[in-house]
């Protein structure tokens, strides 16, 4: 009887290990199965430094299909979108959703671009999520899209790859003259175009060529009166040729970001250069502005056919004649 109850009690007690080992085999598929997701979007709401982009793409209804596909996030932390001017989270879901949506696919490649998987070189093409092109630069001073830095690189997502901008990328809906022409600050700069372009046709086609890229340096309205052009009818009474070698001297062929500036001369449509400094900032002086340097106060602002970066200063391409001795 004893051995009978010693065979009992070791059968009762296999059982019970396969049935530990079972249930624990059980635990270990369900943690395997319960693995928490990282998309693109679960990163952007786990991060207190996306509060704005993450309302931004609630507000466009962006969240699930970021969730999906293999792409690239460019994306401005909220610093990014102070800087350009949304103070919170209301500022830019005020606008309407399709403007957001819009704005927001113009930050998605959907490929997966690491840092390293990015060519050195200036402005290599991308398509966007929303059909718009962005330019991507690597050089010396690292990766850039359309001017904005990327200042945190190489997040991984389980559907691809998040770069931390330090600007809002905004698409181009308007080409080189109307951008200038919506802008009341640079009224001169239109007036000095217009009249320039009666003697030189060249004016008006680089700024609103369709076939090529052309970046302009824009004086402020206080930057023309500064230089002798007080009133727009000052800007009337100047020779159109003389304003024409003034506004050439602005215009830089291609697209000129200014991640793509470096210290040196820059060869202007009026075939003269001018000097950039990148030291401290963007300043640029013209040969005949007596060492005197325009800043760049705003930069990289996108165009269908260019860029614009708006100057404090206008740009003279030579020193003017002395006044003969009386």
């Amino acid at each position: 009887m004893k051995k009978v109850n010693f065979w009992m009690r070791w059968a009762t007690s296999m059982v019970a290990v396969a049935l530990l080992l079972s249930a624990a085999g059980c635990k270990n598929d369900d943690d395997d199965n319960d693995v928490t997701p990282q998309t693109v979007t679960d990163i952007i709401q786990g991060d207190n430094n996306f509060t704005i982009l993450e309302a931004a793409l609630q507000h466009a209804g962006l969240m699930e299909p970021l969730r999906t596909g293999t792409i690239t996030l460019f994306a401005p932390n909220d610093d990014a979108f102070r800087a350009s001017g949304y103070a919170d989270a209301a500022a830019i879901t005020s606008l309407p959703a399709n403007t957001v949506k819009d704005i927001l696919q113009y930050h998605v490649i959907n490929t997966r671009n690491t840092s390293s998987s990015i060519q050195n070189g200036d402005n290599q093409e991308f398509a966007t999520l929303g059909n718009g092109m962005v330019y991507v630069t690597k050089n010396t001073s690292g990766v850039s899209v359309n001017g904005a830095r990327v200042v945190q690189a190489d997040i991984a997502a389980d559907n691809g790859i998040i770069h931390i901008i330090d600007r809002v990328l905004m698409p181009a809906t308007q080409n080189l003259m109307q951008l200038v022409q919506n802008n009341n600050n640079l009224s001169y700069l239109v007036a000095a175009a217009t009249r320039a372009a009666s003697a030189n046709p060249a004016v008006m086609t680089a700024l609103a060529s369709t076939n090529s890229a052309f970046t302009v340096f824009a004086p402020t309205n206080q930057a023309f009166m500064d230089a002798g052009f007080a009133t727009m009818a000052d800007i009337q009474a100047a020779s159109p040729a003389t304003l024409s070698s003034v506004i050439l001297y602005h215009v830089v062929p291609g697209r000129v970001f200014s991640t793509n500036l470096a210290n040196g001369n820059v060869t202007t449509a009026a075939t003269t250069p001018f000097v950039v400094d990148v030291s401290n900032g963007v300043r640029i002086t013209g040969s005949g502005n007596n060492s005197m340097a325009a800043t760049v106060t705003q930069a990289n602002m996108m165009a269908t056919n260019g860029i614009v970066h708006i100057i404090d200063r206008v740009l003279m391409p030579a020193a003017p004649p002395a006044t003969p001795a009386q």
